[in-house]
C-alpha cells in the first residue's frame, strides 16, 4: 500500500507541473498523508492484537507445563503425556507468533519512517510552492527579515516565553487579589 502511496508522491513531485496544478498536487500529497496515517495506525493495532495473543499462549504454555509438572510429581503418566502434547503445541505456537510480532513491529517501524518522510516532502512541496505573487512576496519579505535577525512571530521563543511570563503574573495577581478580598470578609464576619 504505500509503495503505491509513495510512487504517486515521488511522481506527482518530479513531475514539471504549472502553479494552477500545485495546489491539487498538495491536496493529493495531503489525502496520502492522510491515508498512510490511518494505515499505521491500523497496523499499530493488528501489532496489540498480536502481542494479547501471544500473552494469551504464553499463559497457556505455562500453564500445561505447570500441569505437567504437577502430574509428574504424583507419577500420573497419561496426564504427564497429555500435557506434554500441550505443551509441545503451545510452544510451537509461541515461536510463531513471536516471529508474527516481530515482522509486524519491523512493519510499523518501516511504516512509521515511509510517512515521516511523505511528511517531510509535503511540508517541501508546500513551502516551495507559493500559490500566488502576494504569498511569494510575503514568504520574500520574512525571508529578508530572517536574514536581517528578525523572527517570525510564530517562531519567537522569547516572546512566547515573555507571554506566558506576563499570563502567569496576571493570573497570580487576580489570585492575589480575591485572597485579599476574601480575608477582608473573614475579618468582618
Amino acid at each position: 500500500m504505500f509503495e503505491r502511496l509513495r510512487d504517486a508522491l515521488h511522481a506527482a513531485l518530479a513531475a514539471a507541473t504549472p502553479p494552477g496544478d500545485l495546489r491539487d498536487l498538495a491536496r493529493q500529497m495531503r489525502e496520502a498523508v492522510v491515508d498512510a496515517k490511518v494505515a499505521v495506525r491500523e497496523l499499530e493495532d493488528a501489532l496489540a492484537r498480536a502481542d494479547g495473543e501471544l500473552a494469551a499462549e504464553r499463559r497457556r504454555l505455562a500453564d500445561a507445563e505447570r500441569r505437567g509438572r504437577l502430574a509428574a510429581e504424583i507419577q500420573d503418566g497419561e496426564t504427564v503425556a497429555v500435557a506434554a502434547r500441550f505443551a509441545a503445541k503451545h510452544r510451537q505456537r509461541v515461536a510463531v507468533l513471536e516471529r508474527k510480532t516481530a515482522a509486524q513491529r519491523d512493519e510499523v517501524a518501516l511504516t512509521q519512517r515511509e510517512l515521516l518522510e511523505m511528511q517531510q516532502q509535503l511540508r517541501a512541496a508546500e513551502h516551495g510552492r507559493p500559490a500566488a505573487e502576494a504569498e511569494r512576496s510575503s514568504e520574500r519579505a520574512w525571508r529578508e527579515l530572517d536574514a536581517a535577525g528578525g523572527v517570525r512571530p510564530e517562531t519567537d521563543l522569547q516572546f512566547d516565553l515573555l507571554k506566558s511570563q506576563m499570563d502567569r503574573a496576571a493570573r497570580d495577581a487576580a489570585a492575589q487579589q480575591r485572597l485579599d478580598e476574601l480575608k477582608k470578609r473573614m475579618r468582618k464576619d
